[in-house]
């Protein structure tokens, strides 16, 4: 019995490894293929003569429409929901138009900014979100919270003061991003989420870069095409650019993967190493000055986010140990009740002694 248990324990124990390296292992993978799109739209945008971040963008949406609809009606990896127009076009199309101005701002700060100052910037983001849910009363507003937007606010501020290549166009384009960002996000939360309706990375590229793709489509006729049509120093690598667009669609497929491997803040502590890691590279293989004072900022900030991060989690932990408890107790009040039932006169309890006499006939 006991060399029983043992081999379970050991087999429950090689089970464990197991999942914890696969989930780290896609960790890893998340981390890589992020970095690597930034740096590849970086790249394309800064230095490869194609400065025009909505066909960029385009290009990628367009490609991501592609695949998923390959992935979803061909190959069945995932089921659609059952959607209708109406739905479609109250819920999914203005989250597809705030997700297009999000690409296309935040890959037109390329153009003017550093990957390490962009990934300073970003710092704010929790801030930026938290307070558009605070407007839009999905979230409470707290002293706590609000004391800690203070001091990554103060770090991103000093950050920004140590920015050698500082511009006023680069900065307005990422904070403009990170402010569509963050309604998109709340958005989600308002018009998805509450409806119950579930997407994955897969059924989102499904059902939203079909949308984006047609949102891009007018900026791009407007502002990029004439200039395109008359530029001579344009450079059109076909490569380069199925390549990145394979890699952003590589990224969904992770996100994909690490779906309920992961919680909420290993992927929060992804995302800062994440910015750390790109920092260096943008250093070094861009050679992006970085000085003590932005290290400093950014550092304040990241503390900031670290506190922010750790609060939100405990919060969320304490959710769903309430919302458990109150099920348990539900639960326990029902099973109650229906033996209350069984023992009152006129319930099933009455009919169990006939239908004993029944088994014995």
């Amino acid at each position: 019995m006991d060399q029983k248990k043992s081999k379970e324990d050991a087999e429950l124990h090689r089970h464990l490894i197991r999942d914890f390296v696969i989930t780290h292992l896609y960790v890893v993978l998340w981390i890589v293929l992020s970095s690597l799109v930034i740096l590849i739209n970086k790249y394309v945008l800064s230095y490869a003569g194609f400065p025009y971040p909505v066909a960029l963008t385009l290009t990628h949406m367009g490609f991501c429409s592609i695949l998923a609809f390959f992935l979803v009606k061909v190959l069945r990896v995932t089921d659609p929901i059952d959607m209708g127009v109406s739905l479609y076009f109250t819920n999914v199309v203005p989250i597809a138009g705030l997700f297009s101005g999000t690409l296309w701002l935040g890959n037109a700060a390329y153009m003017f900014l550093s990957v390490s100052f962009i990934q300073m910037l970003k710092a704010v983001m929790p801030i930026v979100v938290y307070t558009v849910g605070v407007l839009m009363s999905t979230e409470k507003f707290t002293l706590g919270v609000s004391l800690n937007m203070v001091v990554v606010v103060t770090g991103v501020l000093i950050a920004s003061h140590g920015e050698l290549l500082f511009s006023t166009i680069g900065v307005v384009l990422q904070c403009s991003s990170i402010v569509t960002e963050s309604f998109r996000l709340v958005l989600i939360q308002i018009l998805l989420q509450r409806r119950g309706i579930k997407l994955n990375p897969i059924t989102t590229l499904f059902y939203v870069s079909p949308a984006c793709f047609v949102f891009l489509c007018f900026p791009f006729v407007l502002l990029e095409l004439p200039k395109m049509m008359n530029d001579e120093r344009l450079v059109i690598q076909p490569a380069l650019l199925l390549g990145s667009a394979l890699t952003a669609f590589a990224l969904n497929m992770a996100v994909f993967l690490l779906i309920g491997k992961s919680s909420a803040l290993t992927m929060n502590l992804a995302g800062v190493i994440k910015d750390w890691i790109l920092i260096l590279l943008s250093v070094l293989l861009f050679g992006s000055p970085v000085t003590a004072t932005q290290i400093f900022g950014y550092f304040l900030s990241f503390l900031g986010l670290c506190y922010y991060n750790y609060t939100k989690f405990q919060a969320n932990k304490a959710a769903a140990q309430a919302a458990a408890a109150q099920q348990e107790q539900e639960n326990k009040q029902q099973e109650q009740h229906a033996t209350g039932k069984l023992l009152q006169p006129g319930g099933r309890g009455e009919d169990l002694p006939l239908l004993r006499h029944a088994g014995r006939l």
